[in-house]
């Protein structure tokens, strides 16, 4: 890597029970885990391109359906800053299976919420369970997959929001336009039933962490998450990626529908050719990143991605294949970066840390989002016609907060080479 690291080389027994899982195993993992994380995705995702449905169907402009994105991610920031106190007093299977039956209530809650007021609410539940989730997911690849190969790692979990994109936001629109958007989640609260009875029967014990981890009253925990220079340094990096995307990911779809002239239905197909671009991208920026460094593809990636974000932000009526090329070109470069940049972070945190570094960074994740959406709904402004007005002010904020996220990124200290 290009960047000035510092490696500290972990005690053997800190590989704890991933010695004892081989290559085999550790694939079936890492299936299951981005099984979860589509799910978690999903979750999110499919609010953005069902705005216009929202928008329209509970009478709100940009500002209140930016509420219902922030709702979840506002939530899952709180709690995920409480889960930093306890995440890593308990082994990563009982965390996970917990989160993830909490997680699936949630969006069953989503399912059956009769009005705006109720689907904010269920928002707020779900993202009570799905920010720690995701966290406790990311705890588990540092955990038990060793540095030199979390890049490709990373690359399949990350690629969970390809197939988020390419198969699940087609299908939820579909649901969504033949039989309301409630069945949307109904099926996904289903889903996720599934996918936690597999995961029951699939993943291991991982307990490794609690020898070496202290148990310590919140307070000291805070403090530990507080005063790390490098902790800090991560969640400065944090803060500007979340506000470099998600000023700009919750509008693309009104956008789309309102200003460049899709209609509702033609979303599915920009989902699906991003989602179908990313899945085979993600896992080759991931190993492209393992060969060349982490921080030198990040930059490279943040860099091209600033030409496509702000594109995407200012897009005039344009006839749906034209529309297609631009966003395809957005959701590789604008998710890729995600890639080596989720792999460096797993490796500025001392594996006895992870787990309450990794939640807290998550909730620092997911307040930043909320806020990026929060203040782009404030920035952006529906006309008459519904068209939004001043979007191309927020896609020129997110360029400026990707070029910070490239000055930071160099400065991360690597102090974890896994095992």
């Amino acid at each position: 890597m290009s960047n000035p690291e510092r490696s500290v080389q972990t005690a053997p027994d800190l590989a704890h029970s991933a010695a004892t899982i081989d290559r085999r195993k550790e694939r079936l993992l890492l299936m299951v885990l981005a099984a979860i994380q589509f799910t978690n995705i999903l979750d999110f995702v499919i609010i953005m391109p069902l705005g216009p449905q929202f928008m329209r169907v509970f009478g709100v402009g940009s500002q209140e359906f930016g509420l219902i994105v922030s709702s979840y991610t506002f939530s899952s920031g709180l709690f995920g800053l409480i889960g930093a106190f306890f995440i890593d007093r308990f082994d990563r299977r009982t965390s996970l299976l917990f989160l993830y039956t909490g997680f699936a209530i949630g969006t069953g809650m989503c399912a059956v919420a009769p009005n705006y007021i109720l689907l904010i609410g269920a928002r707020v539940l779900a993202g009570v369970f799905g920010g720690v989730l995701a966290s406790v997911i990311l705890s588990i690849v540092g955990d038990v997959i060793p540095y030199e190969r979390r890049g490709a790692a990373m690359g399949v979990i990350m690629s969970s929001f390809s197939l988020a994109t390419v198969i699940g936001v087609p299908i939820g629109l579909y649901i969504a336009t033949k039989f309301g958007w409630h069945w949307t989640f109904t099926t996904l609260a289903g889903t996720s039933a599934l996918i936690l009875f597999v995961a029951s029967r699939v993943i291991p014990s991982i307990h490794g962490h609690l020898a070496h981890t202290t148990v310590r009253n919140p307070l000291e925990t805070l403090k530990v998450m507080l005063q790390n220079k490098n902790y800090l340094r991560v969640y400065a990096f944090m803060v500007m990626l979340m506000l470099a995307g998600f000023t700009v990911f919750p509008f693309i779809s009104p956008y789309l529908v309102y200003n460049v002239g899709l209609q509702e239905g033609e979303l599915t197909y920009v989902y699906a050719l991003g989602g179908f671009c990313t899945f085979f991208s993600s896992r080759f920026i991931g190993r492209v990143a393992d060969r060349y460094g982490k921080q030198r593809v990040f930059v490279f990636l943040a860099y091209f991605s600033t030409v496509p974000i702000f594109l995407m932000t200012i897009l005039p009526p344009l006839p749906l294949a034209v529309v297609l090329l631009f966003s395809a070109v957005f959701f590789v470069l604008a998710s890729g970066r995600g890639v080596p940049a989720f792999a460096m972070i797993t490796a500025s945190v001392e594996p006895k840390n992870r787990g309450s570094f990794m939640s807290f960074n998550t909730s620092v994740q997911h307040w930043s989002a909320g806020l990026g959406s929060f203040l782009a709904g404030l920035v952006i402004v529906s006309g008459s016609d519904r068209a939004l007005n001043n979007f191309g002010f927020v896609g020129a904020f997110a360029v400026a907060a990707t070029i910070a996220c490239v000055v930071l990124s160099k400065r991360l200290v690597k102090v974890d080479e896994g095992h």
